[in-house]
């Protein structure tokens, strides 16, 4: 084909495809919130407590075993599960409990959980409990809150603070 001819047809070919792309990045219109609804993202990253306590052997004990695993300290690997709660103007609006990860169960759990709610005042209540052997909330936060319409807030758990923050 003739280079004259070419170029010409590689610029026509160039625009109709940049006009196809630019139509379907604006339309049809995309909004992932309705029009009074905001968004809540809770983010955690987190280990919980072990489930049994360190001890101290005895010298018994450290006689038994080879002399390559013979440290004075007993600590089981194995961590809780981290349970955690959101709650908004009294109602539950997400709950779940993270296992621990890994093959011994020893590692920490991620948690990233996106939550529709709408806007407006509300009171919200958000906690953890890291340890299997106490009942209840051992993190709390508790806050009033204003999220206006197609809002995104964030609540996250910060682990070396050990405090809710809400941003």
């Amino acid at each position: 084909m003739n280079r004259l001819l070419r170029i010409p047809l590689q610029i026509f070919n160039y625009t109709v495809f940049m006009g196809l792309v630019w139509y379907f990045s604006i339309y049809p219109p995309y909004h992932q919130l309705k029009e009074n609804q905001a968004m809540i993202t809770f983010t955690l990253g987190h280990v919980g407590k072990r489930v049994k306590k360190c001890r101290k052997l005895g010298q018994e004990e450290l006689l038994k075993l080879p002399p390559n695993m013979r440290k004075p300290m007993d600590c089981p690997r194995e961590r809780s599960p981290i349970t955690m709660e959101l709650q908004m103007d009294g109602k539950v609006i997400f709950r779940k409990t993270a296992e621990p990860l890994g093959f011994f169960r020893d590692q920490g759990a991620d948690v990233y959980q996106n939550i529709k709610v709408p806007a407006g005042k509300h009171r919200l209540l958000v906690w953890i409990n890291d340890d299997i052997n106490v009942k209840g909330p051992i993190y709390r936060l508790e806050q009033n809150v204003r999220l206006k319409p197609e809002q995104h807030m964030i609540v996250e758990f910060n682990s070396e603070t050990s405090r809710f923050r809400i941003k």
